[in-house]
């Protein structure tokens, strides 16, 4: 097929990818404009745009959709089919209109669980068992449209944000893949209207540890927010990231480390603890627990917290 495709994150790569490997025609790529980013903020290309110049594909990356001349030019493209994913701007009604067979997107969630701008992060923090990724047909509405195909995968229970965006891109990839082979005999299904939610986009003030909450809530928000923005706390006036994490016997005051070992910082929490396997001082790399302890040697009764100058709680 004759296709535009639109996307900006890494997330997108691997869709991009599997479009060419394909044999589809990708007549256009657009994406976000580039950002300033590094020390010496020069606008860098977002990680669509980067690969698709490495794929010697053509790059549009406009503010807007909304004008006459943009609406214009896209329709110009005469594409069968928009597959879009993570693509960061809402399409106007001509946009979605203009490719012959529409616009498809690729949403990393169970719909209509998590509609929205942070399926992925959102399912871990919530706790969820299970999520997946839908082929759906974009309609006016914020991820409103009926799914064409769906995939579910388990979430583990060590799993982080990172670890699952990675695997979902790589099945949305396989089943837009699938979906295009299959484009004219897929029907359609109207999503139900029970169980919808919105992932709504994380606010960096929801990644401070409280940790006078239980153990599952704690171990929860340190996965989901892995690795960006990352959850954090404190130590001895240090600001940490926690970046890994799991379940662990023990008890104590919260923020209090119970053991200090190889395999990980176990600390409690308002019930419960948590065993933190990687972190991150700032201005440093991420270390694993063994690592982080060797530059920051911690003895039982040690607090982590977010507040105080000594990182008490």
């Amino acid at each position: 097929m004759r296709l535009v495709f639109m996307g900006t994150p890494d997330f997108s790569v691997p869709v991009l990818d599997a479009l060419v490997e394909a044999g589809h025609e990708v007549a256009a790529v657009y994406c976000q404009p580039p950002r300033p980013a590094g020390r010496g903020k020069k606008d860098r290309p977002t990680p669509v745009h980067a690969r698709a110049q490495t794929l010697g594909l053509s790059v549009r990356h406009p503010s807007t959709l909304r004008s006459a001349e943009e609406q214009a030019e896209f329709a110009a493209l005469n594409a069968d089919v928009a597959v879009v994913v993570a693509y960061g701007l809402i399409l106007p009604r001509a946009i979605l209109d203009a490719p012959a067979k529409g616009c498809l997107n690729i949403h990393a969630s169970l719909l209509p669980r998590w509609r929205g701008a942070a399926p992925i992060h959102r399912a871990v923090m919530a706790g969820d068992r299970e999520t997946g990724v839908c082929i759906m047909q974009m309609e006016a509405g914020l991820d409103t449209g009926p799914v064409l195909l769906s995939q579910a995968t388990q979430i583990g229970p060590q799993e982080t944000t990172g670890d699952l965006h990675d695997r979902l891109s790589r099945m949305g990839s396989e089943l837009i893949v699938e979906a295009l082979s299959r484009l004219d005999a897929l029907r359609p299904v109207p999503q139900p209207d029970q169980g919808v939610c919105y992932a709504d986009k994380v606010d960096k003030a929801e990644a401070a540890v409280d940790w006078t909450r239980p153990a599952e809530a704690v171990d929860r928000q340190i996965r989901g927010l892995s690795p960006t923005p990352g959850a954090w706390t404190t130590i001895n006036g240090q600001r940490v990231k926690l970046l890994r994490s799991g379940i662990a016997d023990g008890s104590g005051p919260p923020g209090a480390v119970l053991v200090p070992a190889q395999e990980g910082l176990t600390v409690a929490c308002g019930t419960g603890a948590v065993r933190v396997t990687r972190l991150q001082r700032a201005g440093r790399g991420a270390q694993d627990a063994a690592e982080f302890l060797r530059g920051m040697p911690l003895e039982p009764g040690a607090r982590f917290g977010v507040q105080g100058s000594d990182g008490s709680a």
